[in-house]
């Protein structure tokens, strides 16, 4: 039986930037989690906001970002009735193949893992079709060698009710940070809706470096959205 998602967050104290996939108890509802965990000022310096097609990160703190680079962009835009998720601008890369009639693989093959060596965190993403089925990808380097990107993929075709996957930046806690090396784990998703999974993820992601969630609940009959954002900085 796949623990909770609340249950496996907790039991790590910094997975870095994540993103689960997967359905929704009641089988109906399409449901995406993504969070932003930071260390450093710099990146706990930062909010959800909403956009017309989905979230961006923006600053708190406009004085206190030294380096929007790699901390700045869309985590989810929705294409057509399919939404995509990332923990970068790849989050762009794959808008753009898709409305070019390109694959979200094909998308991810034109990217590499982020340049911050010695991390060289990896780039994690997410695509939910209309019908609810996912793929998840992740482009990490090669044990902590950037001379070679290796790049997984996996699909999932008939998600089951209440169970979800999870995919993020860092196994463990580091200096460096050790890139995620493994399948997508599997959760279960026990939660009625986005609220309420909201609620208990945000109870799940370490006090400290937790920054910001993003959870919502496609109807997969109306393609309607419960969605909730959690930011640490409220105001």
């Amino acid at each position: 039986m796949p623990t909770d998602l609340k249950t496996y967050l907790s039991e790590r104290t910094y997975p870095g930037r994540g993103i689960a996939l997967g359905r929704s108890a009641d089988g109906k509802k399409a449901v995406i989690v993504y969070f932003i965990m930071g260390r450093s000022v710099n990146s706990r310096n930062r909010v959800f906001v909403e956009t017309e097609d989905g979230i961006r990160t923006q600053a708190h703190d406009p004085a206190k970002m030294s380096d929007p680079s790699l901390i700045i962009y869309h985590p989810v835009r929705v294409v057509g009735k399919g939404t995509v998720v990332t923990n970068g601008d790849q989050t762009d890369t794959i808008r753009d193949a898709l409305l070019a009639g390109q694959t979200f693989a094909a998308a991810l093959r034109t990217r590499e893992f982020e340049p911050d060596g010695p991390n060289w965190t990896p780039r994690i993403s997410g695509l939910v079709d209309p019908d609810g089925s996912y793929k998840l990808s992740i482009l990490k380097s090669l044990d902590g060698d950037p001379s070679c990107c290796c790049r997984y993929f996996y699909e999932y075709d008939k998600p089951q009710a209440g169970l979800g996957h999870i995919i993020h930046t860092y196994a463990a806690d580091g200096d460096p940070l050790p890139s995620y090396a493994r399948e997508p784990a599997p959760v279960a998703i026990g939660a009625p809706d986005a609220g309420t999974l909201a609620d208990q993820v945000w109870a799940g992601l370490n006090e400290d470096n937790k920054v910001s969630l993003y959870v919502s609940y496609i109807d997969l009959a109306t393609g309607e959205r419960d969605t909730v954002i959690v930011n640490k900085h409220t105001a």
